[in-house]
């Protein structure tokens, strides 16, 4: 007849059979240099059923407890979140680790016996990081009214709008009314393997820039890689490609059923979301209206602080919008970069047409209706343009975009185009 087993006997039993367990899971998780579709856990897939922002939340009041010295209750929450969410890895190792911290004192996140942490050794990393980027996004929130410097103005037709910051491994949700953008949710997010600013078709970089979503991709389209849908952006832009940028398929997307969230480098360029969380952002947006700004980091700025930039710069556009109503040609041109290009034409290529449209005119005002600037500075400082043109006497007009450049102290059009 056996003893009975100490509760010492019975807690390092268990917390060595999870080390082990995790272990092993992380022995079976493919590295990041794995074919596109492998998933970071191979565990059963299970039904996960959460709000948006809701697990995160579950995972930061864990780290609370344990902040607060109240292991036990943070013990039995990692319990029922991973309960919850077998599949969410992080949660796993925060769990494998208050079980341990029964046993002896924690080294560090992850404190695994050495010889069975080397053959994780990766994915341990990974789920480090993904804590560290977790706490710290939530730790250090925007300021209060604060809304990305890339925001000028964004048209009422844009009920919604979207800030990476991958600095963060966050996205914002931001909702735009009269009374201006609100923050409305943020997110835990994945981009590519080899990071950012992506340049090349296949070089597992996420963009970076000014971008729309331009569809809702229905999941029963999709495989079970890309989770609970898809909504691909316009990379690459009209500025991407003035600076030869390739590639494409850049989508904002899930997760397979069988992994809660990725690593924070760990896509081929998309931008990755819990499932959950992705529901949301697609239950929320609008396509072709709904701006998406990718940044290495953002910067959070008080809405006054960017309408004298917005003043400046729609005093510009009044200036090309004169000089369309003249019908002078040569005036008119004088808005336009030497290299402008637009649906493959070159600037005096694109002559007749604007030529024609002046005619067309034939000195009417125009109305610039649902005005929209994004900017965008890194080696250039660029406009993104959106508004309907609307004739006087017209009721509606074609939808433009333009791209535009500053050149020392006068802006220039790029690339225009009409989108509607």
């Amino acid at each position: 007849m056996s003893q009975p087993r100490s509760l010492l006997q019975r807690l390092r039993g268990r917390a060595f059979a999870l080390a082990a367990l995790a272990c092993v899971a992380m022995a079976v998780l493919p590295s990041q240099a794995g074919p596109r579709h492998k998933a970071r856990a191979a565990s059963t897939p299970a039904k996960q059923v959460a709000r948006d922002g809701e697990t995160e939340a579950r995972l930061i009041e864990v780290y609370r407890l344990i902040g607060a010295g109240n292991g036990r209750q943070a013990l039995a929450r990692a319990e029922a979140l991973v309960k919850d969410h077998p599949t969410f890895g992080l949660a796993q190792l925060v769990y494998g680790d208050l079980l341990m911290a029964q046993v002896r004192p924690l080294r560090q996140p992850g404190d695994m016996p050495d010889g069975i942490a080397a053959n994780g050794a990766q994915a341990l990393a990974e789920l480090r990081e993904e804590s560290q980027l977790r706490i710290r996004a939530l730790r250090e929130r925007p300021p209060a009214g604060a809304v990305p410097s890339q925001f000028l103005q964004l048209s009422p037709s844009s009920k919604h709008a979207i800030a990476v910051d991958t600095s963060r491994a966050r996205l914002y949700l931001f909702e735009n009314s009269e009374a201006g953008l609100k923050l409305v949710a943020d997110y835990y997010i994945s981009v590519g393997r080899l990071g950012i600013d992506k340049n090349a078709e296949g070089d597992l970089r996420t963009p970076l820039g000014v971008y729309y979503v331009t569809s809702n991709l229905d999941p029963r389209s999709l495989k079970d890689f890309y989770g609970s849908g898809a909504l691909p952006i316009n990379y690459p832009n009209p500025y991407d490609l003035r600076r030869g940028k390739t590639g494409g398929g850049i989508w904002l997307h899930g997760t397979p059923p069988n992994l809660y969230s990725r690593a924070p480098k760990a896509t081929d360029g998309c931008v990755v979301l819990a499932n959950p969380d992705l529901e949301r952002v697609i239950r929320t947006v609008e396509v072709r209206s709904t701006p998406v700004v990718i940044a290495p980091s953002l910067r959070w700025v008080a809405p006054s602080a960017l309408q004298g930039d917005a003043r400046s710069f729609a005093d510009t556009l009044a200036a090309w919008r004169a000089a369309r109503k003249s019908g002078d040609v040569d005036k008119t041109l004088a808005f336009y970069t030497p290299d402008f290009s637009a649906n493959g034409k070159t600037l005096a290529q694109s002559v007749p047409q604007l030529r024609t449209e002046l005619e067309r005119l034939r000195g009417r005002s125009v109305e610039l209706k649902d005005l929209s600037y994004l900017r965008w500075t890194d080696s250039a400082d660029t406009m993104v343009v959106t508004f309907g043109e609307v004739p006087a006497g017209a009721r509606t007009g074609p939808v433009r975009r333009q791209y535009w450049v500053r050149q020392g102290s006068h802006w220039k059009i790029f690339f225009e185009g009409v989108i509607g």
